[in-house]
């Protein structure tokens, strides 16, 4: 059964790993993490999601599934990849998130 991804704007389509790779790529450019990191991190979200039972997900959802994951994998990332998905509207919200961070490693 396919896994439908629902969109900001309501449109729903079939989940595709290669998008979200996409999004993986741009965040982990010359960053020294391999690819089969980057199929597991995505292979970790297919399964929980399956687990679960569901069918549709919204595309906010999948991002926070992102980010836990890529928090663990490479903060740098973690950052450009939230930048993104997060939509920062300034330097402030970018701080705030830096800050975040920075405390949880504490």
């Amino acid at each position: 059964m396919p896994l439908l991804v629902v969109k900001k704007d309501g449109r729903k389509e079939t989940f595709n790993r290669q998008k979200v790779m996409r999004g993986l790529v741009a965040a982990t450019v010359k960053r020294d993490i391999p690819i089969e990191s980057l199929d597991a991190l995505i292979d970790s979200i297919e399964n929980e999601l399956r687990d679960k039972g569901q069918t549709e997900v919204s595309s906010q959802e999948i991002g926070k599934m992102v980010l836990q994951r890529l928090v663990d994998i490479d903060k740098v990332a973690y950052v450009r990849f939230a930048s993104v998905y997060r939509d920062f509207k300034d330097i402030d919200e970018f701080s705030e998130e830096l800050k975040s961070i920075m405390e949880e490693q504490s």
